[in-house]
């Protein structure tokens, strides 16, 4: 023990250069491990042709997040100047814990997705829409918002350097989350004095477990989404935590998502947790009109415009829950979800089953606006955008 602790004295009365030595030697080598572990992350394991790819079981990806490699970062102040963004690694962010965004929830977001052709270019779907959505909804919320340009810009940006995290064509889709939030630090009640634009990116497959199964839907009767002249018609955040209960509960009991109904008279229709609503019946499809309590849906306007085409009468209206009880058919639309069937809806213990298949007017609408989206049909109504 005596020797132990007369090495350890004279350890420590080293002189001083040899401890600034061994702290240069250690951070050296730990400067290096870090190095090669970004390299390993970055480094691609597979390649098809001049494609290169992250090692990812891509036949069975779900809708849970797996980071990309890079996202976007953009700053304005309150006056309404972003400066010019720029791409770092993927990771957290600092906050103030008095950020307008955890104080009163300042925050409003967007879903896009960038798609693999088949030649391996990527191309991405009406971004343009996505940030003239984000506009709109930062004008709700007293927030300034980036222009057009840069927000389609930043899109391109974080897609590009998180190529090979966009599966292979046919696989899936690298969904691309374009964040707005007021970032700056406030007590009181008002606009942050900062905000923050960010873009992060995930591979994904289908947004339901079902995959392309038919989804059996509940209407809820006790909680509503949205009321008239409240924020539900814009992607802000506050929309979304307060449907989880309701959403839980019906996964409780086995169904794979909730359609609300209005928070006036509870008898008409509006839409699902996170997508938009379609009732067919002979060749008239119908949608719950967007009246400030629905979301605006960048892909329900692509549907309604390529059923149009196909000759169906489409028509945005109140849809009477009674309606879609009486429905052929019945199917879902979103980013997220694309479009997908409904295969049954229980409204108070009355469960009624819906047409769905390939010979559905769902799928047939869905099998259109996909090859459009991944480049297999050629677009004449200048929807897609190449990025490389």
């Amino acid at each position: 023990m005596i020797k132990a602790v007369s090495s350890l004295r004279k350890s420590l009365v080293l002189p001083l250069h040899v401890h600034i030595r061994t702290l240069q030697t250690f951070a050296k080598y730990n400067a290096q491990a870090a190095t090669a572990l970004r390299d390993e992350r970055k480094k691609p394991v597979y390649q098809n042709g001049d494609d290169e790819y992250v090692d990812l079981d891509w036949d069975n990806l779900g809708f849970g997040l797996t980071p990309a490699d890079y996202m976007y970062v953009m700053k304005c102040s309150k006056d309404g100047a972003f400066t010019e963004g720029e791409l770092s690694p993927y990771g957290n962010i600092q906050l103030s814990p008095s950020a307008g965004v955890l104080n009163y929830g300042q925050a409003i977001y967007e879903g896009t997705k960038a798609y693999r052709k088949e030649n391996g270019k990527l191309l991405l779907f009406r971004p343009d829409h996505n940030a003239i959505r984000m506009k709109l909804g930062a004008e709700r919320m007293l927030m300034p918002s980036p222009s057009v340009d840069q927000f389609v810009n930043a899109v391109k940006q974080t897609a590009l350097a998180n190529k090979r995290w966009v599966p292979p064509s046919g696989k899936g889709t690298l969904y691309i989350r374009p964040l707005l939030m007021g970032s700056g630090p406030i007590l009181g009640l008002g606009p942050a004095p900062e905000y923050t634009f960010i873009i992060y990116a995930s591979p994904v497959g289908n947004y339901f477990k079902e995959g392309m199964a038919a989804l059996n839907l509940y209407v809820e009767e006790e909680y509503v989404r949205a009321a008239p002249g409240g924020a539900g018609g814009v992607k802000s955040i506050t929309n979304y935590a307060p449907v989880l209960k309701a959403l839980s509960r019906a996964k409780s009991l086995g169904f794979s998502d909730v359609l609300y109904l209005d928070s006036v008279k509870k008898k008409y229709l509006e839409e699902a947790s996170s997508c938009n609503v379609f009732v067919v019946k002979g060749r008239t499809i119908s949608t719950p009109a967007t009246n400030g309590t629905i979301l605006e849906g960048i892909t329900q306007k692509s549907i309604m415009e390529i059923a149009s085409d196909q000759g169906y009468q489409v028509v945005e209206k109140a849809v009477h829950v009674d309606e879609v009880m009486d429905a052929d058919e019945v199917f879902c639309t979103g980013t997220a979800v694309v479009v997908a069937p409904v295969g049954s809806i229980t409204y108070q213990d009355k469960r009624v089953e819906y047409k769905t298949g390939d010979e559905s007017v769902c799928q047939k609408l869905r099998s259109i606006l996909v090859s459009i989206q991944t480049g297999l049909t050629e677009d004449n109504k200048g929807w897609v955008t190449n990025i490389n």
